[in-house]
């Protein structure tokens, strides 16, 4: 998004234009920058054979998932249905590591009559896996490395307590099952947690998954997950891809060389590949001044954009609407029955009732976590490609919210 002759663009398309065109509160994406994001990572690992698989569960949209096979990224889903989601896109099932956490047996077993990559994550299902179908069927394994790390305790994944992968304690216990059932182990994962910045994080993490590897032999594959940090404000400081990439090549090719073969590595990035991608436009409706604090209260909230409640996240906004007017202070709210602050203490250029306010970084874990909370309609959403606009979802109805209610006589 970028301010051209003082109107607020995005691939030379007027995002007001757009918001007036399609109504708010809307969501606009950026192909190009997607495109660009998967071939920036894609440069930094030249060195090596990677394999980019998308977190689809950052931004699901078929027309994304689409545009990311298009350059060459598989995906990693999280539910049947994100499997489903990345087939419908045209992915092929082997493109697609299926990787959940805590399903049950049945789920699994779906999966593997898709033609899933199966990502193993805890020791009953292992068990269960062994027992169903033996060496037939190659898997991966997800372990926890044990590793505090990730911008808020909610998204960090790989410490002690938490729920996601098998330790790293109970690799004796793993072997076990492995051997007993002579479970045909391809790929090891690991993933620590999201927004991490430090480089080493990734890089010990490695070499507690080459430790582990070598009680393997027929690795084909290992994922060292993702959490690649994005600017939210100016000044941020983003994970150095280039230098993990430069980092880890060496030592990754120490390791292949000991263990006897060349191994693809795989990363799974979602919200760097999308999140500064996309934009959240919604309308004023109140400017509402009390003793304290003046609110911008726009026509969306938390059930649109869940991420400043549920993670204090920022994400920088910018009225498109006046932007030469004279800086102020606004605290920008939803219009929820709670506190849904998207906001505190801003300076806008002055907000006006009816103005445009675009939230940026909203591409991941934006529409993917949205609800019907309030009986709201989910928003529509727009992508930007080759400097066209096109509808990529269309705005909920009353209707929708109907849809799957079934009336009974009281």
């Amino acid at each position: 998004m970028k301010l051209v002759n003082n109107k607020y663009q995005m691939q030379g398309v007027d995002l007001e234009k757009i918001a007036k065109e399609f109504g708010t509160p809307l969501y606009v994406y950026d192909g190009e920058k997607i495109i660009n994001q998967i071939r920036y990572l894609n440069k930094a690992f030249s060195g090596l054979n990677v394999k980019i698989k998308y977190a689809a569960k950052a931004l699901t949209n078929l027309s994304i998932l689409k545009l990311i096979r298009k350059e060459g990224a598989g995906i990693d889903a999280v539910s049947i249905n994100e499997a489903h989601l990345g087939i419908k896109a045209g992915y092929q099932p082997h493109e697609i590591l299926f990787t959940p956490n805590c399903v049950s047996f049945d789920e699994i077993k779906e999966a593997v009559a898709l033609g899933l990559m199966i990502n193993i994550d805890n020791i009953s299902i292992l068990e269960q896996f062994g027992n169903e179908y033996g060496s037939s069927v190659p898997c991966c394994i997800r372990l926890n490395p044990h590793i505090m790390a990730g911008g808020n305790a909610k998204i960090s994944t790989g410490h002690v307590d938490s729920k996601f992968g098998i330790s790293i304690l109970q690799k004796r216990h793993i072997l076990r099952v492995v051997q007993t059932y002579k479970i045909d182990v391809i790929g090891l994962h690991m993933h620590t947690g999201s927004d991490i910045l430090d480089a080493e994080v990734f890089l010990k993490a490695s070499q507690i998954v080459f430790d582990i590897a070598r009680d393997f032999e027929n690795l084909q594959f290992l994922d060292l997950g993702s959490g690649f940090k994005v600017s939210y404000r100016d000044g941020d400081v983003t994970t150095d891809i280039k230098l993990l990439g430069k980092s880890i090549e060496n030592t990754y090719k120490s390791f292949c060389k000991e263990y006897g073969r060349d191994l693809e590595l795989w990363f799974e990035p979602g919200k760097f590949l999308v999140s500064e991608s996309g934009v959240l436009l919604v309308r004023t409706n109140v400017v509402k001044t009390t003793p304290a604090t003046v609110f911008a209260g726009v026509d969306s909230g938390m059930n649109h954009l869940i991420r400043p409640m549920m993670y204090d996240a920022y994400h920088d906004m910018v009225n498109i609407s006046n932007p030469k007017g004279t800086k102020r202070v606004y605290t920008v709210v939803g219009y929820i029955c709670e506190t849904d602050t998207l906001g505190w203490d801003r300076q806008l250029n002055e907000v006006r009732e009816g103005d445009i306010i675009a939230i940026k970084n909203a591409g991941a874990y934006g529409f993917s976590m949205a609800s019907n909370y309030n009986s709201r309609l989910r928003p529509a959403e727009v992508l930007i490609l080759n400097g066209k606009a096109h509808l990529i979802r269309k705005r909920e109805t009353f209707e929708d919210l109907l849809r799957h209610i079934v009336e009974v006589e009281v």
